[in-house]
C-alpha cells in the first residue's frame, strides 16, 4: 500500500506561468498541493486569502543582510512587516537567505569572502530574528543556495554554513531550509547531508538537476531520498520549486510520486 509521509508543496512562481498569480495558486490547491510564494509585496494578498489555498512558506523579508548595521536593520523591520502577512495567509514558515536578493537571484552586495567577524554578526542577528518568529508563533526558515550556478557572490550560502549558523542559535523558531537543488550543485551527498542536518530541517525544496525541473529529469535519485527522509523520522513539508520540463499537470504527477513510498 503506497502512502505520502510528507505535506507536498509547490511554489506558484514557478508553475503554470502562463495564469495570472492567483489563478496559479488556485489551480495548485485545485490539485490537492500546498502553496509557497516569494516576495509578497508584488501581490494581492487578499486575492491569495480568498484562494484557500494553503501557505506553507514566503519569502520573511524584503531587504536587508546578516551582517552590516544598516543592513541588519532593514531585515529586522521588513522581517516584522512579512509576519503580518503570514498571520494573513496562515502562513507558519518565513524563507531567509544569507544575504538579500536582487535580479536573477544575484545578491545586493555580493561577498567574496565571509569573515570571522560576519559569522559572529549573522548569529547575533539570527537570534533576533528566532526571538521576532517566537513571538509571533512562526519559524524562519534559512535557505542555502548554490554560487556556481544561479547565485554566485552570496555569503553563508552552502548548506554546511546555514547548519552552521542554525545549530548556533539553538531556536525551534529557526531551522534550515534544507533545498536539495542548490545542494546538489554545491555539495552533492544529499544521504548524508539530511542524515547530518535532520534535527535543523524545517523545509525540504526540492528540483532535479540540470535544469531545476521536476524529480525524474536529472541525476538526482529523489526515491531514495524519499525514503531517507521518512528514515530520519521527517514528516514535513516537501516543496517543488522547479520548473516543469512539459506539461504542469504532469510535472506536479512526477514530484508526487517521486515522494510517495511503498509500505
Amino acid at each position: 500500500m503506497s502512502f505520502i509521509p510528507f505535506k507536498l508543496a509547490v511554489s506558484a512562481e514557478m508553475a503554470f506561468l502562463d495564469l495570472p498569480f492567483a489563478e496559479r495558486v488556485k489551480r495548485i490547491h485545485a490539485l490537492g498541493f500546498s502553496v509557497e510564494i516569494w516576495n509578497w509585496t508584488t501581490k494581492d494578498i487578499q486575492a491569495l486569502v480568498a484562494t484557500g489555498a494553503d501557505f506553507t512558506s514566503m519569502t520573511g523579508y524584503i531587504s536587508g543582510n546578516l551582517t552590516d548595521p544598516e543592513g541588519i536593520q532593514q531585515l529586522l523591520g521588513s522581517a516584522q512587516e512579512s509576519l503580518a502577512v503570514a498571520a494573513r495567509l496562515g502562513c507558519p514558515s518565513l524563507n531567509l537567505h544569507g544575504t538579500g536578493l536582487g535580479d536573477q537571484g544575484l545578491p545586493v552586495k555580493p561577498v567574496a569572502q565571509t569573515t570571522g567577524r560576519m559569522w559572529l554578526s549573522a548569529c547575533k542577528t539570527l537570534e533576533k530574528i528566532a526571538r521576532l518568529g517566537e513571538d509571533a508563533g512562526r519559524v524562519f526558515l534559512l535557505e542555502n543556495l548554490n554560487t556556481e550556478v544561479d547565485h554566485p557572490g552570496t555569503p553563508f550560502a552552502r548548506a554546511e554554513d546555514t547548519l552552521a549558523l542554525i545549530e548556533a542559535v539553538g531556536s525551534p523558531h529557526l531551522k534550515m531550509n534544507l533545498d536539495l537543488y542548490h545542494a546538489q550543485i554545491g555539495e552533492g551527498n544529499l544521504i548524508e547531508l539530511i542524515q547530518r542536518a535532520a534535527s535543523a530541517i524545517g523545509e525540504i525544496q526540492v528540483a532535479d538537476v540540470p535544469g531545476r525541473m521536476e524529480p525524474g529529469t536529472g541525476e538526482i535519485h529523489y526515491r531514495a531520498i524519499a525514503r531517507a527522509l521518512f528514515g530520519i523520522g521527517y514528516s514535513g513539508v516537501v516543496g517543488l520549486e522547479g520548473w516543469a520540463s512539459g506539461d504542469g499537470e504532469v510535472a506536479l504527477e512526477r514530484f508526487k510520486q517521486a515522494f510517495t513510498l511503498d509500505g
